[in-house]
């Protein structure tokens, strides 16, 4: 657990960055709104964790999945945002995937390669 509450805090830099992403061209942000938008999304967080972490209990399990996180956002009346969410954990998903098999696929040529110079 964290020891200080500023330690739950999102770092500013991937706020900022996740902020200029969307904001339109010419547009900044302050520092004082980018520090707000970091704390708001901590809070946001935590509370969709803690919604999450009773999803997890009333199945009687130990381990919290992207599944719960979905349930927990419907459970906290975020409805809209659960379809776009399962969008990104199937690309999430078959991303670490494709990474898996490459990594594999690696190790097998690497493998390969060994075997032919021996």
């Amino acid at each position: 657990m964290a020891e200080k509450l500023e330690d739950l805090n999102l770092p500013l830099t991937v706020v900022g960055r996740i902020v200029k992403e969307v904001l339109p061209e010419g547009v900044s942000i302050s520092k004082e709104a980018r520090t707000g938008l970091a704390k708001a999304a901590s809070v946001f967080v935590l509370y969709v964790t803690s919604a999450a972490t009773n999803t997890v209990k009333h199945h009687k399990r130990k381990a919290l999945t992207g599944q719960d996180v979905l349930e927990a956002m419907a459970d906290i009346e975020f409805e809209r945002f659960v379809e776009p969410l399962r969008e990104a954990l199937e690309q999430y998903k078959l991303a670490v995937s494709a990474k898996k098999s490459a990594g594999k696929k690696k190790e097998d040529d690497d493998i390969e390669m060994v075997e032919e110079d021996g």
